[in-house]
């Protein structure tokens, strides 16, 4: 068979694409797109992992021609129908789409041919997902090269996420990582990879300068969110951008983290395993959470807060009140956070350009927007 492909309207507009959330097919295989993709991309790959490898150690000892003959051997008759028939469902579902593969060659030249076979015609994205790939890279250097950034800073528990959500111009770095930035900020369900991370942060760059945004405000993190690490070039600029400091009260603080890091979060846990297995599992993440952290407690503070835990724990399992989560949250914030992120603050003063409570510091942010 051939792999010339069909005439279609292909296109290489990346930045249409990515600002209007087309939907695109990712033919490459699962083990491609699990390393990262885009958000409005489905894998409905044209091989399998295995199938993959074999054509790859066929093309490496015996050529292009017949890695591509070896393809068409494995990916034939009943497997070749499914495929076909998952692109064609995709495409009627979505006219508006495009398919891809590595770099917009063989592969997708190959699965637009077998869905014009069918009958159907699809476009696909010439230069596929390295072009993509490089086209987000460049977007976020773009924005940290030409774009003005202010951060928000604050000791653990003052609600910087708060302050984010009511203003136009905030990226949520930890909302796109999927994971709260402490050594407690783990949800319940898994991070996103480094590559899917990178590149949705680097659409919600796109998005907000398409719509004349030049100013953003993000929270002040360290390089690492959990698993996910901040593009270095953003990172490097948030040691010198201007720092926005937020106050609040211990017992505000202490409520904002229980109601955040356990009501929450034991919620979630519920939802993803239900009644009976979520508030074992949150139980069990939350105190591995605390152990994550025992050096730098030290072994006689972490066995007292860890009893002081799970008696917590327990009597949340047991009848659903999360009074005694107190105890163990106060502690921690006098005893840990606070030293820490004071030390951090001092080394910071000279670039803290305001401070104030949460109201304050929204009616600052917002007036430095316009």
């Amino acid at each position: 068979m051939s792999s010339d492909t069909p005439a279609c309207t292909d296109s290489a507009d990346y930045r249409e694409i990515f600002l209007h959330d087309v939907p695109m097919i990712d033919t490459r295989a699962p083990v491609e797109f699990n390393r990262g993709s885009f958000p409005t991309a489905v894998n409905l790959p044209l091989m399998t992992d295995d199938e993959r490898q074999k054509v790859g150690t066929c093309y490496k000892q015996h050529g292009q021609q017949a890695a591509i003959a070896l393809g068409h051997d494995l990916v034939s008759g009943a497997t070749k129908e499914a495929r076909v028939t998952a692109w064609a469902e995709f495409a009627h579902t979505h006219p508006e789409g495009y398919l891809f593969c590595f770099r917009g060659g063989l592969r997708s030249q190959i699965s637009q041919q077998w869905l014009a076979e069918a009958g159907v015609r699809y476009p696909r994205i010439t230069g596929g997902y390295k072009a993509m790939r490089t086209f987000l890279i460049e977007e976020t250097e773009s924005a940290v090269r030409d774009c003005g950034f202010t951060l928000v800073g604050g000791m653990t528990g003052t609600g910087k996420t708060e302050v984010l959500i009511q203003l136009d111009n905030a990226v949520d770095l930890e909302g796109h990582a999927n994971h709260r930035g402490s050594s407690f900020g783990k949800r319940a369900t898994a991070q996103p990879t480094q590559i899917t991370f990178e590149n949705a942060l680097a659409i919600d760059f796109l998005k907000r300068r398409a719509a004349g945004q030049s100013r953003f405000v993000l929270e002040d993190e360290s390089r690492l969110i959990g698993r996910c690490s901040v593009p270095l070039s953003l990172h490097q600029g948030m040691r010198d951008y201007p720092l926005v400091w937020l106050e609040d009260t211990l017992d505000s603080r202490v409520e904002r983290i229980l109601r955040d890091y356990v009501v929450d979060l034991c919620a979630e846990f519920v939802a993803l395993h239900g009644a009976e297995k979520g508030p074992m599992a949150f139980a069990q993440a939350l105190r591995q959470n605390l152990a994550n952290i025992r050096k730098r407690l030290g072994g006689q503070r972490h066995t007292e807060l860890d009893i002081i835990m799970q008696d917590a724990l327990q009597q949340q399992i047991a009848d659903g009140t999360v009074e005694r989560h107190r105890d163990w949250i106060a502690a921690l914030i006098r005893d840990y956070y606070d030293p820490m992120y004071a030390h951090q603050a001092e080394k910071k003063a000279v670039r803290i350009v305001f401070r104030g409570n949460q109201q304050e510091v929204i009616e600052y942010l917002r007036a430095q927007a316009k």
